[in-house]
């Protein structure tokens, strides 16, 4: 894929500077950017409680149920489903993201391109343009930009990984674009 090379000048066909990126995804930036969704949205946010306590009341129960005297095969089962349910809710941003390894490893090396009329994400196998309305919200981490629809039920994000600038003041250009048309996490 070849993109449009801009000068550092600052302004190129009536646009201000594009910022370029360059990076493999891992698993590590999209388990970080599934928390990040995770704590984004009402539904979500709601999950994140409602999960670990569900687990939490299976253990009681089963905890309990074994202490009065129940049948030990029904206490047992309410235990382990309690335990996995736990287990789901802390782990469970990790192995979302290691489901998709494959599919991170066929995709290769993507260049980022985000300038004053969007970001464009290609691959060897594909390239999306993405408008800023696309993803209206984003939220920084120690390591990425996560790019985020939050709407109700939509699950739209875009990881962008800082170690991909080419220069280190392009990480703050970089979030001066998002500043600029993106609300803020």
């Amino acid at each position: 894929m070849h993109m449009q090379e801009m000068g550092r000048s600052g302004v190129a066909d009536g646009r201000e500077a594009a910022v370029e990126l360059v990076y493999e995804v891992t698993t590590a930036d999209l388990a970080q950017a599934i928390r990040v969704r995770n704590t984004a949205t009402p539904e979500l946010r709601r999950q994140r409680w409602l999960v670990p306590l569900a687990g939490v009341l299976l253990v009681a129960l089963g905890g309990g149920t074994l202490a009065v005297g129940q049948p030990v095969p029904k206490s047992l089962a309410m235990l382990a489903g309690g335990l996995v349910v736990c287990g789901l809710a802390l782990f469970g941003p990790r192995l979302q993201a290691r489901a998709f390894a494959g599919l991170l490893a066929k995709a290769g090396e993507t260049r980022t391109r985000v300038d004053g009329t969007g970001i464009l994400v290609a691959t060897a196998r594909s390239s999306t343009r993405l408008e800023w309305g696309a993803q209206p919200a984003y939220a920084e981490t120690a390591d990425t930009f996560v790019l985020l629809d939050i709407a109700k039920g939509a699950a739209a994000m875009t990881v962008i990984p800082k170690r991909g600038v080419r220069e280190p003041g392009d990480v703050d250009r970089l979030r001066t674009l998002l500043d600029g048309r993106l609300r803020r996490l």
